[in-house]
């Protein structure tokens, strides 16, 4: 019997460690996730070691090799001619702290031949929604050229890998991609656009599990509370919010060889300003190609360790690279082209915070290369050289990043398309033969919005930050009174 002494001391307790959690917050202490790499820096180092090789390799063996690019994900498995007997070797290219996204390895191969999407509650054998939902491993590929037009978000399960080599597939229509409490999940070579709000449905997330959606915001690629992601090689357009969103504490994410263009907000990295676990967000954006009519975004991030790398910047209407709440943005190798406006040459942004605020937040710059006047203000110790430990790329010679990102997004895409890539679209969002909205390529809610993807009830939580904070302080104390009082009771 547990005594009225034992429940003060039990109260004494969890108030004690509720007032440390408290300080904690307002003293700006990060919050820790499990899954996170314990030392950003190393893998920092092993993507500069892994492109040096590719580069010095296709300099010594490009006579004899003319398969070699100097990208280290495309030279890891490109130069096999019979890679297509071979797919999953994929999965062993990856690079930066998405590298250990497994997707679909070792598991059976799922092809596609069906594009419809007419139940995504009771998906059809042959669909893309009936294999990513599935609970084992697979790898995921397409019998022949498709648009797959979507009723509703299609949710994917863990360990899938979706391969669109040697095929031209398109994820098109309402909700597109959501990644949301998974893991071990490859996206590669796949169009996604013209993506919009959807939800208030039904839609299964496993060959036995049928939720209610609530409504989704119309990103292209939703990541939310995921680990061990990697997007490569896709080409993205035209959403209706976000081109990619990962938030509510995601990490270990590479995003690479991409190509982006046509659209506002491209890229949020952090749910919002008071979310403490996305403090252990950790991102690697490496290899992309930020093409024609993006405004903002590129990313935006809050708190988390992004690595930008060997980028290729050529267009921005208001800013590249944004952030909030004491983010760690390592710029290295890329090239920035700033737009003619006098206004929009700084290629960083702090939202929303005055300089006495950011000014010691650890945004650095090496190696990057400035054009048309672009500038980046660095900040903390990203002043000072003494995280210049590994030898960056030495993007200066314009060649190298143009070899790095020449094959950005679907490959036997343009490098800068009108129409990003899709057939049966045309550049204005309007279609030729498929009733799809455009969206108007980014919204201007507020940025703590949830996804809207809660299973159950359709009601979003409140995005302030306060309540947040109240309601994870009161969830703790119950867990706190909850798992005293069974230990006791046992």
């Amino acid at each position: 019997m547990v005594t009225t002494t034992t429940y003060i001391l039990l109260i004494c307790l969890c108030f004690n460690s509720l007032s440390y959690l408290i300080r904690a917050s307002i003293n700006g202490f990060n919050l820790t996730l499990p899954h996170q790499h314990p030392d950003p820096e190393a893998v920092v180092q092993e993507v500069h070691r892994s492109v040096n090789v590719s580069v010095s390799r296709r300099q010594m063996l490009s006579l004899q090799d003319q398969c070699l690019s100097g990208n280290p994900v495309d030279d890891c498995w490109g130069c096999d001619p019979n890679w297509q007997n071979n797919r999953q070797k994929l999965a062993d290219c990856g690079i930066g702290f998405g590298r250990d996204a497994m997707g679909g390895k070792g598991g059976q191969i799922y092809v596609v031949t069906d594009s419809s999407d007419r139940d995504p509650a009771n998906p059809i054998p042959g669909t893309l929604r009936h294999a990513v939902i599935q609970t084992e491993p697979l790898w995921i590929v397409f019998s022949a050229d498709m648009t797959i037009k979507l009723k509703h978000e299609l949710i994917v399960n863990s360990f899938k890998t979706i391969d669109g080599r040697g095929t031209n597939v398109h994820i098109v229509g309402n909700g597109c991609v959501t990644l949301q409490y998974v893991s071990n999940i490859i996206i590669h070579n796949i169009h996604v656009h013209h993506c919009k709000p959807s939800g208030n449905a039904d839609i299964a997330s496993s060959p036995t599990h049928v939720g209610w959606r609530g409504r989704s915001d119309g990103d292209g690629i939703s990541i939310f509370d995921s680990r061990k992601i990697w997007i490569d090689h896709c080409s993205l357009s035209y959403c209706t919010d976000g081109l990619i969103d990962a938030i509510m504490g995601s990490t270990g994410i590479t995003i690479s060889n991409n190509h982006f263009s046509h659209h506002d907000e491209v890229m949020l990295l952090g749910h919002n300003d008071g979310y403490l676990p996305d403090s252990g967000m950790q991102v690697t954006i490496a290899f992309n190609h930020f093409g024609v009519a993006l405004v903002q975004r590129m990313p935006r991030c809050r708190r988390g360790y992004i690595h930008v790398v060997n980028n290729d910047f050529t267009q921005w209407e208001m800013y590249a690279i944004g952030g909030s709440a004491n983010p760690t943005i390592n710029s290295q190798g890329n090239r920035y082209t700033a737009p003619a406006d006098n206004n929009a040459k700084e290629v960083t942004k702090r939202v929303d915070t005055d300089e006495g605020q950011w000014a010691d937040w650890n945004w650095r710059t090496e190696g990057d290369v400035m054009v048309n006047g672009a500038f980046f203000v660095p900040s903390g110790v990203g002043l000072s050289t003494q995280y210049a430990k590994a030898s960056s790329v030495d993007p200066k010679s314009a060649a190298l990043i143009d070899q790095l990102t020449l094959n950005a997004g679907v490959f036997g895409d343009p490098r800068d398309n009108s129409e990003s890539g899709s057939s049966g679209f045309n550049n204005d969002g309007t279609t030729t033969g498929a009733n799809i909205n455009t969206g108007g390529g980014g919204s201007n809610r507020d940025d703590g919005d949830f996804f809207g993807m809660i299973f159950g009830n359709a009601a979003s939580p409140s995005s302030s930050s306060s309540n947040a904070m109240f309601l994870s302080f009161l969830i703790i104390l119950i867990l706190c009174f909850t798992t005293n009082h069974g230990a006791l009771s046992l």
